[in-house]
């Protein structure tokens, strides 16, 4: 399994725990337009959003927004993982 599977495993138990998981993949989904701003809001976040969660979490929330195919593949994972 690839890191970023992993950090997106991580990221649907928490979504799923607080029992939004399927809310978070419709709201990637909605915000398409605007994804490439908040990629470029989380790099000019990092040393904020750095004290709160891991250089590895800050990385691939930006890589998600940035790439469209990634927002898909986070959103299809989202829907798809099964619920612990």
């Amino acid at each position: 399994m690839s890191e970023q599977h992993h950090i997106w495993r991580i990221w649907a138990r928490h979504l799923q725990n607080w029992g939004v998981k399927g809310f978070a993949a419709w709201l990637l989904e909605a915000t398409a337009p605007v994804h490439l701003i908040g990629a470029q809001l989380v790099y000019i976040s990092q040393p904020l959003l750095g004290v709160f969660i891991t250089q590895d979490h800050v990385r691939s929330v930006a890589s998600v927004l940035e790439r469209p195919d990634e927002t898909r593949a986070l959103v299809h994972f989202l829907l798809e993982e099964p619920s612990p």
